[in-house]
C-alpha cells in the first residue's frame, strides 16, 4: 500500500501556507499531515490529504507549482524504538530513506525510491502499511 504526497513549491513569504489550507478547506480536502521546509526564499510544503486528486485539482487551479510522489506510510506502535526498528529494515538492505514526516498520531511517510519493495520488506514485520482509502477513513475530531 502507499499514499499520494502532494508537493507544493512556494515563495517563503507569510500567507502563502495558508493560501493553500484555506483551498483545502473551502474544496474540503482534509490535511491528514505535511511537512513544511525552506531553502531561503523558497520552500517545498508536502501534504498527505484525504483526497489527493481534489486536492491537486484546486492546487493546479490556482496555478500553483505542483508534483505528487508515492510514498510508503506506516502505522508505528506508540513506543520507543519504532521508527528506529523500521527504518533498520531499509538500511540493512540498502535503502535509502529520502525523507520522513509523522502525520495523525503515529502514521509516517517515508520518500523512499521503491515503495513496492520497501513495502515488500516490512510484510513480515509487525508494522501496518496504510492505504489512502485508510487515511481517508480516518475521523481526526
Amino acid at each position: 500500500m502507499s499514499v499520494q504526497q502532494i508537493s507544493v513549491f512556494v515563495q517563503s513569504k507569510p500567507g502563502h501556507l495558508l493560501r493553500i489550507l484555506e483551498a483545502f478547506e473551502s474544496s474540503h480536502v482534509s490535511v491528514r499531515g505535511y511537512c513544511a521546509s525552506d531553502t531561503g526564499d523558497y520552500g517545498i510544503v508536502r501534504f498527505i490529504v484525504d483526497d489527493p486528486v481534489r486536492g491537486l485539482a484546486v492546487l493546479q487551479e490556482q496555478g500553483a507549482a505542483v508534483a505528487t510522489a508515492e510514498v510508503l506510510c506506516v502505522k508505528l506502535q506508540d513506543r520507543p524504538g519504532e521508527l528506529a526498528r523500521v527504518t533498520s529494515v531499509f538500511a540493512e538492505k540498502g535503502i535509502n530513506v529520502t525523507y520522513s514526516y509523522s502525520l495523525i498520531s503515529t502514521y509516517i511517510a517515508l520518500k523512499v525510491d521503491d515503495v513496492a519493495h520497501a513495502k515488500e520488506l516490512l510484510a513480515d514485520t509487525a508494522v501496518e502499511t496504510v492505504s489512502q482509502a485508510d487515511l481517508a477513513a480516518l475521523d481526526c475530531e
